[in-house]
């Protein structure tokens, strides 16, 4: 026990940013000077509803906003009936793209949804038929531009058994709808 006991201190010192010349970037001024790099970054956007930046961190994490999924809503990638029957089967991951959604998502709504029946093979992956497709378009269309919550759109599926008929006259008027803006910005 004839030890004495002694301080440790560490300096903490920041070093001087070298003038950026046009010609290098911020990543090759990070590995110059041997910073550690930044854990989260700021990114600066302009929002396109009130044109006002915005300086939160990016993440990919969590929930995405009412916001982000009614601009996504839009965004489908659904192949016409022509193309989409052609093969038999897709793969979940193809579905996830055509959606843009987590493949978890997906599956979560496999369990939800009665309407889905993906088969699976003996690994236990999912493949789903043209008509889980369609009914998954119909299942997003309740729950991202409508609003519906889980529990009321499956409601509104128990209630409303002709409400594929419903959603694809619906689909039918967007096409048309389109159709006609488009000859009018043309003319």
């Amino acid at each position: 026990m004839g030890k004495s006991l002694s301080q440790i201190t560490f300096d903490f010192v920041v070093p001087e940013e070298p003038v950026n010349s046009p010609e290098q970037s911020p990543a090759s001024n990070v590995e110059e000077t041997n910073v550690l790099p930044v854990l989260t970054e700021i990114a600066i956007k302009k929002d396109p509803a009130t044109g006002l930046k915005n300086d939160k961190p990016v993440s990919t994490r969590g929930r995405r906003s009412l916001k982000e999924n009614s601009i996504q809503a839009d965004l489908l990638q659904i192949p016409e009936d022509e193309l989409l029957f052609k093969k038999q089967y897709y793969a979940i991951g193809e579905v996830a793209l055509m959606f843009r959604e987590n493949q978890s998502l997906i599956r979560y709504w496999e369990t939800e949804f009665d309407i889905l029946q993906p088969r699976k093979n003996r690994k236990g992956d999912r493949f789903f038929r043209p008509v889980d497709i369609k009914n998954l378009v119909l299942i997003y269309d309740l729950l991202r531009r409508r609003k519906f919550t889980i529990e009321g759109a499956k409601e509104y599926l128990k209630k409303n058994k002709r409400a594929e008929e419903k959603f694809a006259m619906m689909q039918s008027l967007e096409k048309i709808k389109g159709f006609l803006l488009e000859l009018k910005a043309n003319l």
